[in-house]
């Protein structure tokens, strides 16, 4: 299948992985799994649940370790350095949890410090954090939750909290697991324009796993325009435009089984006679109007 998106070179992959397969036991978790990422690009994994949709995340930092093939973050190979290694290299990725993953005991503002507190590369002067955690807060527009603890906050609110965490760093990919369960479609929809807008603000690669197609639609069809501070709608409709660009570079992925069976732009994807990769996506487009 031909993918219209920007080539990638391996120099200059953030991510790239190379036909990984994992096994618990004799139950195959992922199954030859192959695909990269550059700067600004997005990729939006889909499928049912235990499909290993979250298992490829871990397996992306080293949470799990694969039984076979490789996996390089950066241009450098992650697959079999120990965890005092793989500890440095995940500091340079965000990561937003399933839930938002927040501390309860410790403040907003502690929460977002905590990976610039303890990372060990590109160290931050202690007098910067809070200037740093203060940017990003609001960066999700919450920066009057700082002294807060996050059981006084919503559940969408966790998640933006979750997203500042996640970029506060400034990281050059973020990985993204389930950022809208749970929550209402309103807040949903502003947790991936927040998405967006880092994608589109720091040229940030993302990796989304999500069950919600209206996800992936909004990555592929809007971008954030940092002049006016929204997003608005993209030529190219996410499914490529003549000349083969794809305007937003998003590429769905859809996994069944612990294997990738489609692999390509919103257009084919809706075009499928697959029967499970027709659950996926909506009998009629999504219309997110002036979403900001």
């Amino acid at each position: 299948m031909t993918i219209p998106a920007a080539n990638t070179s391996a120099a200059d992959s953030l991510l790239r992985v190379e036909n990984v397969s994992v096994r618990f036991d004799d139950v195959v978790a992922l199954e030859g799994i192959s695909f990269q990422m550059g700067p600004g690009h997005t990729r939006v994994v889909l499928g049912a649940a235990g499909s290993g949709k979250t298992t490829l995340l871990k397996a992306c930092l080293g949470l799990i370790r694969i039984n076979s093939g490789r996996v390089y973050l950066f241009g450098r190979d992650v697959t079999d350095l120990d965890e005092h290694a793989l500890f440095d290299i995940r500091s340079q990725v965000g990561v937003l949890f399933q839930e938002g993953g927040l501390f309860d005991s410790i403040t907003v503002a502690e929460n977002v410090a905590y990976p610039l507190i303890n990372r060990r590369v590109n160290v931050i002067p202690a007098a910067e954090i809070d200037t740093k955690v203060e940017e990003a807060l609001r960066f999700v527009e919450l920066s009057q939750t700082l002294e807060k603890f996050p059981a006084e906050l919503s559940g969408g609110m966790r998640r933006r909290v979750g997203i500042a965490r996640a970029v506060v760093s400034e990281p050059r990919l973020v990985l993204y697991d389930s950022p809208t369960a749970g929550l209402d479609p309103i807040t949903a929809t502003t947790i991936m324009a927040l998405i967006a807008k880092e994608r589109d603000s720091r040229h940030t690669a993302s990796l989304i796993v999500t069950q919600r197609y209206q996800d992936g639609q909004l990555m592929a069809n809007f971008r954030y325009n940092r002049t006016h501070g929204q997003l608005e709608p993209v030529s190219g409709n996410g499914a490529g435009n003549q000349d083969g660009s794809n305007p937003t570079h998003t590429i769905f992925m859809v996994m069944k089984e612990g294997r990738l069976i489609f692999e390509g732009v919103q257009a084919d994807l809706e075009a499928s006679q697959d029967p499970y990769i027709s659950k996926f996506v909506p009998k009629h487009s999504i219309n997110y109007g002036d979403s900001d």
